[in-house]
């Protein structure tokens, strides 16, 4: 069993190391339509305090201007605001800032995840599974390669919000530690969003966190947060609810070692690779 001591307080002894433990924070949070520097002036404060108090933040899907598909007008470069508003973030903090945005390469546009390191170097997700509902594969180019980023002796794949409802991209053929969604999900399916993270943690044997906004996007739709924190046998260790939430928590990698010794369940997976489409 997670010893909740170890989960959300800080360590209080030298016997772990800091390899072993990785401090995330999770932002959940309401988001300005489609304004780029609210948005990033709204995080400046909701991350001020946070200055070596954690290792990971994590933001919401299209943190700064929501899910829009008016990507000809939003998107930016590669050396736009929000990136330099991460770079300058991470270092600030001294941790990865992460979260997706409207990213213009090319001409093409991409549902792009940053993963930020503190010293400025940074690798980049595009979201694979465009949400078609929305229209999200006509404003947006998908990407094509899956994201296994090493921090703080930690393997962890970041993924996008609709990622969530497919496992074989999800699947973990590469010995990750922590999965992470980034996401807009609207209540009206947050039931979906809940019962696929803890499948997602079962499955894989992964701690696993959803990161979701909240509010109402001009759209008309309503996000209940529902922010959640699972081990990797399946159990809710944190749930925000529908307000604003910035929450941080440590989480311990020899707990999760253990529990994969004992049901070494990853090992029997069915062998498989996934083509290009």
């Amino acid at each position: 069993m997670l010893h909740l001591y170890a989960l959300f307080l800080f360590c209080k002894t030298n016997t772990i190391t800091f390899m072993e433990n990785i401090r995330l924070t999770t932002v959940q949070s309401q988001l300005h339509w489609e304004n780029i520097p609210a948005n990033l002036s709204m995080f400046d404060e909701k991350l001020s305090e946070l200055a070596g108090k954690t290792d990971v933040v994590i933001l919401p899907e299209m943190f700064t201007t929501g899910f829009s598909m008016n990507a000809a007008l939003l998107a930016e470069t590669m050396d736009g605001n929000t990136f330099q508003w991460m770079r300058t973030k991470a270092k600030e903090l001294g941790a990865v800032v992460t979260g997706s945005f409207i990213a213009n390469e090319n001409g093409q546009y991409f549902n792009r995840l940053i993963w930020m390191r503190p010293d400025g170097a940074y690798e980049k997700y595009d979201k694979r599974h465009l949400f078609t509902l929305a229209k999200e594969d006509v404003a947006y180019q998908a990407g094509t390669k899956k994201l296994i980023v090493e921090w703080k002796g930690w393997k962890i794949c970041p993924l996008i919000c609709y990622d969530l409802r497919f496992p074989v991209w999800s699947r973990n053929v590469e010995g990750y530690d922590l999965l992470i969604y980034v996401a807009n999900w609207p209540e009206t399916r947050r039931h979906h969003w809940q019962a696929l993270l803890v499948g997602r943690a079962i499955e894989n044997q992964s701690y696993t966190v959803g990161v979701n906004r909240v509010g109402t996007d001009e759209n008309g739709l309503i996000y209940s947060g529902d922010t959640c924190l699972i081990d990797y046998s399946g159990q809710t260790l944190y749930h925000a609810l529908g307000a604003e939430d910035v929450f941080t928590c440590t989480l311990d990698r020899k707990d999760l070692a253990a529990f994969r010794h004992k049901l070494n369940f990853l090992s029997d997976q069915d062998k498989f690779k996934i083509l290009p489409s």
